[in-house]
């Protein structure tokens, strides 16, 4: 089934813990040490635009490209209150459009392992390149293959709260590298009547040469890796990693 239809609409309320001031602070820190301090900035698989209005907020004029009309319903809903001046667009990453070129694109909550095919994942390089300024910056991050391999294969989390419940299965390929994760939900929605649905997403472990080299097939230059939320290298055990690479001469 498709994924973020359902889930959409408790997406937030599960992903309360994340911690969005501190991971803003830290790509905006990147942004800026890369010279990026102002200007427009595409946030690519921006979901309910939770980081698409902190970015908004630090001063970028920004634009939130998200497959699922769902999310980006509830993306806007935030843009009406909050009254930024963000632009949301429904577009698939593979097939993107934008009217113009920006300053950087930023990619998080590993929307990048959504793109199963190495082929496809060059093609979404390909359009980012196009679309960076000259000289412009691309940062995204990955879950890692260990972070796959060695904390999700073959779990369970379940999580239990008033409004709603989910179970969350995974199930690790390692020879395909691919995670799939069947979730099954339980809203409320009438008293104390709760609808259960069910999602399946997947999601591809690359390494980060493999990362490297689909930025460098894309006409785009490598700059740095990182271990999540650190300046440090990745290492074996990283779990998530943060990647920078910038448009190279179109």
């Amino acid at each position: 089934m498709d994924a973020y239809t359902s889930f959409a609409s408790v997406y937030d309320m599960f992903m309360d813990n994340i911690p969005y001031g501190e991971w803003c602070a830290y790509l905006t820190s990147l942004l800026k040490e890369y010279g990026v301090e102002d200007g427009i900035l595409l946030d690519l698989g921006c979901g309910t635009g939770s980081l698409t209005e902190l970015l908004a907020q630090e001063g970028y004029d920004m634009i939130g490209v998200d497959f699922s009309e769902d999310m980006l319903q509830i993306a806007m809903e935030k843009r009406e209150e909050s009254g930024l001046p963000i632009l949301y667009l429904l577009q698939d990453m593979r097939e993107f459009e934008l009217y113009g070129t920006v300053r950087a694109v930023v990619s998080i909550c590993d929307s990048m392992n959504y793109i199963l095919d190495y082929g496809e994942l060059v093609q979404v390089f390909s359009l980012v390149n196009n679309y960076l300024d000259r000289g412009g910056i691309f940062i995204f991050n990955l879950n890692t293959e260990y972070k796959y391999r060695e904390i999700l294969a073959q779990s369970t989390i379940a999580e239990d709260r008033e409004e709603s419940s989910f179970i969350w299965d995974n199930d690790y390929d390692e020879t395909e590298r691919i995670n799939e994760y069947d979730l099954t939900l339980f809203i409320k929605e009438d008293g104390d009547l709760y609808r259960k649905y069910r999602e399946t997403h997947f999601q591809r472990a690359y390494t980060l040469d493999e990362a490297a080299a689909a930025a460098k097939e894309a006409g785009m230059e490598f700059v740095a890796a990182y271990d999540a939320f650190t300046r440090e290298a990745p290492g074996e055990t990283s779990e998530r990693i943060y990647i920078i690479v910038r448009e190279h001469g179109k």
